[in-house]
């Protein structure tokens, strides 16, 4: 159960649902490894979320990394939300009265309206080949280039539906670069695949031993033996 401290946040959820409004997503997270899960939420047709969802991959990340001890908060990075939506995302990390962390609190903020009023607008304003031949001005995907990864910000936030998915994500975007299938790696390769998965937050989600062995073709035994030995290193 979330402690007193997040029962109290709750009524922050739904303050700020409604005093910022329909395209302000606002959502408390425990962070306990037992239940990790949101536990309140505002406007949640931004995201698809519910009370319930897990931790989003940029969540793990910001724990595993341990980012509350030196930040109270990070702000505006980039979250993309089931339906392809960019949003403005932020995380306040809250901590009970001994500085440890026991939840988030987050705020996710969806300008995709207010983009398409922006490009009606110079639709009217400039005719098109004007807009073609200027596509700072241009808002469609048509005649705006995409951002290169050294544009994009450093943190990207995938909203997740359930715990099995996101870990599969997280799975995914470690191995990708990988020639040979998981479960061919040599001990070495599997030991820095884990390196990896447990900076990106993976090993906090309840289940995610099994799943990792299950995809290495070994034992549970084994993974925890390797993420001793890189604990000891």
């Amino acid at each position: 159960m979330p402690s007193n401290l997040l029962e109290q946040y709750k009524i922050l959820v739904e303050f700020l649902g409604k005093t910022l409004g329909p395209d302000y997503e606002v959502v408390l997270q425990d962070i306990d490894p037992e239940h990790s899960q949101i536990v309140a939420i505002s406007n949640g047709h931004i995201s698809g979320r519910e009370i319930g969802s897990p931790l989003t991959d940029a969540a793990l990340k910001m724990l595993a990394n341990k980012s509350y001890k030196t930040e109270n908060f990070q702000s505006n990075y980039r979250g993309v939300a089931g339906n392809g939506h960019i949003l403005r995302s932020s995380t306040m990390f809250i901590r009970d009265e001994n500085g440890a962390p026991i939840g988030l609190l987050c705020i996710n903020f969806d300008d995709s309206r207010y983009k398409e009023l922006h490009q009606k607008l110079f639709d009217v304003v400039h005719p098109e080949d004007f807009l073609k031949a200027n596509p700072i001005f241009c808002q469609d995907p048509s005649c705006t280039p995409l951002p290169s990864v050294a544009q994009q910000d450093s943190i990207t936030e995938n909203f997740t539906m359930d715990i099995p998915s996101l870990m599969q994500k997280i799975f995914d975007d470690a191995t990708t670069s990988l020639t040979t299938s998981a479960d061919r790696l040599n001990q070495h390769e599997k030991k820095e695949v884990i390196q990896t998965l447990h900076e990106r937050g993976l090993f906090q989600l309840k289940g995610a031993i099994p799943f990792v062995a299950k995809h290495f073709s070994c034992s549970s035994a084994t993974i925890y033996r390797y993420l001793s030995e890189l604990a000891n290193e």
